[in-house]
């Protein structure tokens, strides 16, 4: 069987600033579009960021994703994070079919981004308890919900460094 993968032409034209963003957000709310917000540092997708970003889609007719920003990624992730730079993991994130909107933020946490959105549902990981979900109260006091998606069970991206660097050899110099 040939799978054929395509990445929509666009994609870029899914990044924007935060105030673009308000305004789209505010478009489709006045067409009684439900907005679903989502935020993380997608170093690398993988399987499980697909499917989460996929379940956090169904929650609503439109998703936004809050990318951090490189040195946000950093100062969480540490520095041997991002991967890959901020332009490149939107575009990537941006392809996905199920995302509709991408910001990227600098702030380490995506508060003052959920402020300025104001969406009508705020979907977080079920790794975070929901009264330490960043925005909560927020999107609760606006009238939206806040929703706990499931994640796929072995599915990381620290697993995922680990296993190139130890199949590759880099943790031990030697290749196997």
């Amino acid at each position: 069987m040939e799978i054929i993968l395509s990445v929509p032409r666009d994609a870029r034209g899914k990044i924007l600033s935060r105030d673009e963003a308000a305004r789209r957000i505010r478009e489709w709310q006045a067409q009684d579009r439900r907005t679903v917000f989502t935020n993380g540092c997608f170093v690398l997708i993988h399987q499980g960021h697909a499917r989460y970003l996929a379940e956090a889609r169904n929650l609503g007719d439109a998703l936004i994703v809050g990318l951090n920003s490189d040195d946000s990624t950093r100062r969480l992730k540490g520095q041997n994070r991002p991967i890959m730079p901020e332009a490149a993991r939107a575009e990537v994130v941006a392809s996905l079919e199920c995302v509709d909107l991408v910001v990227i933020f600098p702030e380490d946490h995506p508060g003052e981004l959920i402020a300025a959105l104001k969406p009508d549902v705020l979907a977080k990981g079920a790794d975070w308890p929901l009264d330490q979900v960043v925005g909560k109260d927020t999107v609760e006091a606006a009238g939206g919900t806040v929703v706990s998606v499931p994640l796929v069970e072995g599915q990381s991206t620290s697993k995922i460094i680990e296993t190139i660097l130890s199949r590759y050899g880099f943790m031990t110099g030697k290749t196997k």
